[in-house]
Parts: C-alpha cells; sequence; structure tokens
C-alpha cells in the first residue's frame, strides 16, 4: 500500500496546470453511448473514477482507446443493459449511465452506486425523476430493475433540491425524448453546462435561463463529435489552498475563473491578492492569513462543498476563528480528526465546524477518508513541522491527476512510496 511521505514546505511559487474537470468529464462519457458515431474527447484526467467509467462503457459493449488525455469512444454497437456490482460500487457518479440505458435499450440492470461515503445520498430524486419520463423500477436487495415500455416522454419535472447527479440524469433522458422536458430548480454547476454544450453539439436542443430552469426539446438522433473537457475547478481551488497555506505565488493555468468567483471571494477575505486574466489565476498570499467569519457551502453559485474541506486547511492556521456550516453533506467533516491530530483547533457541532487558528502544525501519520479530505490533509501538511506520512491514496487518486508532480514542481517536498 502507498502513502505519501510530506515535508514542510518554505513558500509554492511557479507555475500549474489543471487537469480536465472530473464532474464533468464523467456524465459526458456517459452521454456518447447515445450518439450514432464515434467521439473523440480531449482534456480527459487520468484518474481512478475516469478508469472505472470506461470500464463501464468497455462491458456495455463500447470500444475505447486512450492515448493521453484524449479518449476515443464508438458505443454504435453497446448492447449490454447491466453493469456488474463492483464497477458500480467503486464511484457514487455510475448512476448517470441509468438514464442513457434507458433510452437506449428500454431496460437497465444496476447495483446501487458507491464512491465516498459523506452520508446519506439516496437515488430517490433520479427514480421520482425518471418514472415521470416513463421509467419504472422495481428493487430486490441491491440490485434496480429499470424498464421503459417504448421511449421516454418529456414532462415537467420540478426538483425539491438542485441535485447535479439528478439534473444529468433527466438531460441524459429527455434529449431523445418524445416531446418537451423543463426541468425546475435544475443544478447550475459549471459541470451540467458543460454536458449541455456537449449535447447540444451532439444536435441536441437544450436550453436554460440563469435561475435553475432547463429547457429540453426531444430529438430523433443525436451524432458524435470532437470536444474537449472544461477545467476542474476543484483542482484549481486546491492549487491555491496550497499557495495560500504556505505564503507563495502561483500561476494556475488552464482554469475559468468565472466558476470559481465564491472561493476566490474567500480567499481574498482571508488576505490573499487573487489576479484573473483569460485562463490563468495568480494567487499571492502573505505570512499571516485572517479568518473569515462564517462560510456556508450552498449550490453553485454558491461557495462549494467540495471546497471546505480544501480551505479549512488555511484556516487552520490564520488568525482568528473562522465559522463553517456544511449544508449539503451530513458527513463532510471526517478530515477534522486528522486535523486536530495534527494540532489543529477544531469544534464540530452538526453541520457547524468552529475552526480557531493555531500557531503550528505538527507533521503525523493521518488517514484519508474521502476524496477532498484527502487533498485537505495534503494541504495541511505542507506547513507542519517535521514530517506527515498520508494514507488512504485511493481517494486521493479519484479525483486528482499528478498532484504530487504538481506541487513538487512549485517547490514541495513529496515521496510517493
Amino acid at each position: 500500500m502507498q502513502k505519501l511521505f510530506i515535508k514542510e514546505t518554505k513558500k509554492l511559487n511557479g507555475e500549474v496546470f489543471v487537469q480536465g474537470s472530473k464532474n464533468s468529464v464523467l456524465p459526458i462519457f456517459a452521454a456518447t453511448i447515445l450518439c450514432s458515431s464515434p467521439c473523440i474527447l480531449h482534456n480527459c484526467p487520468k484518474l481512478s473514477d475516469v478508469d472505472v467509467t470506461l470500464e463501464i462503457l468497455k462491458h456495455l459493449g463500447a470500444k475505447v482507446t486512450r492515448e493521453g488525455s484524449d479518449v476515443f469512444i464508438d458505443a454504435t454497437k453497446v448492447y449490454e443493459c447491466s453493469v456488474p456490482r463492483d464497477l458500480m460500487s467503486r464511484m457514487r457518479s455510475s448512476i448517470v449511465f441509468l438514464g442513457p440505458m434507458l433510452s437506449l435499450m428500454g431496460r437497465a440492470n444496476i447495483f446501487l452506486p458507491g464512491g465516498c461515503d459523506l452520508g446519506p445520498r439516496p437515488i430517490d430524486l433520479h427514480l421520482s425523476a425518471l418514472s415521470k419520463l416513463g421509467a419504472k423500477f422495481e428493487k430486490s436487495d441491491e440490485l434496480l430493475y429499470c424498464s421503459l415500455n417504448h421511449i421516454f416522454k418529456g414532462s415537467t419535472i420540478a426538483l425539491r433540491v438542485p441535485s447535479v447527479g439528478a439534473t444529468e440524469n433527466i438531460i441524459l433522458s429527455a434529449v431523445l425524448a418524445k416531446g418537451e422536458t423543463i426541468i425546475e430548480n435544475a443544478a447550475r454547476e459549471p459541470e451540467i453546462y458543460d454536458l449541455c454544450n456537449f449535447l447540444n453539439l451532439c444536435g441536441a436542443k437544450i436550453y436554460s435561463d440563469n435561475v435553475g430552469n432547463i429547457r429540453i426539446v426531444g430529438v430523433d438522433k443525436l451524432h458524435g463529435i470532437e470536444y474537449s473537457v472544461m477545467p476542474d475547478r476543484i483542482v484549481a481551488a486546491t492549487f491555491m489552498s496550497a499557495t495560500a497555506i504556505t505564503g507563495g505565488n502561483v500561476v494556475i493555468k488552464k482554469v475559468n475563473d468565472r466558476h470559481l468567483k465564491a472561493v476566490i471571494e474567500v480567499f481574498e477575505r482571508m488576505g490573499c491578492k487573487v489576479l484573473t486574466s483569460k485562463n490563468e489565476i495568480r494567487i499571492i498570499s502573505k505570512k499571516h492569513l485572517s479568518s473569515v467569519d462564517f462560510i456556508k457551502t450552498v449550490p453553485y453559485p454558491g461557495f462549494p462543498t467540495d471546497a471546505q474541506p480544501i480551505l479549512m486547511a488555511p484556516f487552520a492556521i490564520s488568525q482568528g476563528t473562522t465559522v463553517f456550516c456544511e449544508s449539503i453533506f451530513k458527513d463532510r467533516y471526517k478530515h477534522v480528526d486528522e486535523f486536530l491530530k495534527m494540532g489543529a483547533n477544531i469544534k464540530v457541532n452538526g453541520k457547524i465546524a468552529v475552526v480557531k487558528g493555531v500557531k503550528e502544525i505538527i507533521g503525523t501519520d493521518v488517514m484519508a477518508r474521502d476524496l477532498r479530505g484527502a487533498a485537505a490533509l495534503l494541504v495541511l501538511s505542507l506547513i507542519a513541522k517535521g514530517e506527515t506520512v498520508l494514507d488512504g491514496l485511493k481517494h486521493l487518486d479519484r479525483g486528482y491527476e499528478n498532484i504530487v508532480e504538481e506541487l513538487n514542481g512549485l517547490g514541495a517536498n513529496i515521496k510517493r512510496m
């Protein structure tokens, strides 16, 4: 089993490029099975979640070829309508295949998905939404039997919460449906619009407004295209956090600053200088960071839940007290116990975490328990006295490509052994 051995870093300096978005490429991969000709996708990150998704495509009957960050997918002869337990259990977003499989083949047998354990994340929103489009479901233990009489039929679906996964599944089900589908209170994350842009270029008719409504007019056919996946905004936020905590000066390239407005605001309130230009962000950190009164995670365009653990790291050494409110996931403070081992002063009560900055963080053995918690521990370890040993790298590998090499290139001292 591999671990990271991380020694204290004085400052990060230099330039770094952001990988393609994990949360964007996965639903786009699923969308390719709806296309009547092959697709070529660029800027696809090398991640374990991506590997699982491509394995699902291969299992369904698609031809997949990868060369670097380019992936060729020919899903024109997909025939399989079930996904094995092993593949479904390794990644929660695998549920996004449900809509396309039903649309293409009229039935699907799937196991309940896995992924990070962040508390209850039922798929009832997915199932109730697809039921309104005509799908039927029967559950036996962990296996879900799904069927569709003929074709999805358009409907108006009002989501009680703007779920990203449910919004994606509805879109993927509705693009080839008969008639018009309207999603009210749809998720507005940039990854949703990257999926819509891909599908529209394939021949779909998807329209959105700025208040969370998406209209999909069903078409008869989609064709394959060549497409480049958007940059990963959470990876960009991770590099910003690593720069802030070390008092560094880093230019982050291949990034869209418009996707990070809420995050950039927090860094500026922390005392960092953030300069933006086309496709890049420069963050300049001062020696002593300031606390921020209150940070609440909310759906986009608000502060993202994925960034909460990662930004808690610099606040652990800030001057003053910062209060976090996690309103999205129930169990998103699993990193806190490991922070405490390193000398952080954090008290958690339900949704609230009160972070009082300390003067010193001490290196020790820590265990990552989810993807963003792993990144948060890596960031905090950069300023820990002595050496930190980070275990649980399977979580880190789900969302970060070559992050050790990237951070070392900026001046970190990290070994993977």
